[in-house]
């Protein structure tokens, strides 16, 4: 049950990139719908939000927008109002700030980048924000590689002093995630603001600008696990942490010759045949899977076939068809792609297919 936690906030979910670098998946689908243990990236973040108290969100979409609202629907099951807002193009995440104006008004709000997960949500960072109310708040991970993200630096207080995109001599390893939370002085700072070389209106700019107009700007480091599911690798390492935390639970039938050792999931009507499973791993509705091994953080979305196959650390998602092909391992299979192999190799393979081709893996 949701619980009541003081000021309100509403959420601005940005949903709107076009997910260059996750082609070929994201040439058929908006990276925001890629599953991470059977569910879209999205629906974690709404999930998230809803989770931390809030009720009304603007999305913001582009040229994805028809699949993604077809997905999200009217976001009743996520306990969500939502309202969709159109971005013409990718002109920044605080020209989003600019085009949601009717729609946040002058109520605090969160804006949480779609494509992002936490393994611990956003409440303890919503209930902190609602507590102490600074100007603004950032959500920031300690990182090993601070060059390659947007920084802060921050003093023992946790108060923002410097935000720096991608330094090349870090003073600070806080590296921006993908949670802000704002109260109406943002609307001032984005009108402020001009747009950078690469044409968009930064929100790291919008920040620095409050910091620089001597407003409270504060960080707060996230709880657990963060991940941005901007690269194939970054979405496997989310699957796999998804993963981590589920719990074994058998709806569909697996047969006696069978095994499935730790956390399975069998969703309904799956079915397993002569094959071995071992969790953490999801198989999703309908499957069929036979004479086959399924390994640790896999994850089978729905109405897939795979048979005299291999897998393990992999995303299938919906109705992909594997066969014949053992040892395929850190691999994302699209939708309704087909992946067979004549003669069987030993080796591993990584592959990434986009939806419905067809991939011959030769020995």
């Amino acid at each position: 049950m949701r619980r009541k936690r003081g000021i309100p906030l509403k959420a601005l979910i940005l949903s709107g990139g076009m997910g260059t670098r996750l082609r070929p998946l994201t040439h058929a689908m908006p990276k925001q719908l890629i599953p991470l243990a059977n569910k879209p990236v999205l629906f974690h973040g709404l999930e998230a939000v809803r989770d931390a108290g809030i009720t009304e969100a603007g999305i913001v979409v582009g040229d994805w927008q028809k699949e993604i609202r077809q997905a999200v629907g009217d976001g009743s099951r996520f306990g969500l109002r939502i309202e969709w807002i159109h971005q013409e193009a990718p002109f920044g995440l605080a020209h989003c700030v600019l085009i949601a104006r009717e729609f946040l008004g002058d109520d605090d709000f969160t804006m949480y980048l779609g494509d992002n997960v936490f393994g611990d949500g956003i409440t303890v960072a919503a209930d902190r924000f609602r507590r102490a109310r600074p100007a603004a708040q950032v959500a920031v991970a300690p990182v090993d590689n601070p060059q390659e993200y947007g920084i802060v630096e921050t003093g023992p207080d946790g108060r923002v002093h410097a935000l720096r995109e991608k330094p090349r001599r870090p003073r600070s390893n806080l590296a921006v995630t993908g949670a802000y939370f704002f109260t109406p002085l943002v609307h001032e700072a984005v009108r402020a603001i001009e747009p950078s070389a690469r044409g968009e209106r930064e929100i790291t700019d919008a920040l620095q600008w409050l910091v620089d107009q001597g407003h409270d700007v504060r960080a707060t480091e996230v709880t657990g696990w963060w991940k941005d599911t901007g690269r194939i690798d970054d979405i496997l390492d989310g699957n796999r942490l998804l993963l981590d935390g589920i719990e074994a639970r058998v709806e569909g039938s697996v047969d006696a010759a069978s095994t499935a050792l730790g956390p399975v999931v069998v969703a309904p009507g799956a079915r397993v045949v002569r094959s071995h499973l071992r969790g953490p791993l999801v198989v999703g509705e309908d499957c069929v899977v036979e004479d086959s091994y399924l390994g640790p953080h896999t994850s089978v979305g729905a109405g897939c076939r795979v048979s005299e196959a291999g897998i393990s650390d992999s995303i299938l998602l919906d109705h992909a068809a594997v066969r014949d092909v053992n040892g395929i391992h850190g691999s994302v299979i699209g939708r309704s792609a087909r992946v067979g192999t004549t003669p069987a190799g030993a080796a591993r393979h990584r592959i990434v297919v986009g939806d419905h081709t067809e991939v011959d893996v030769v020995a």
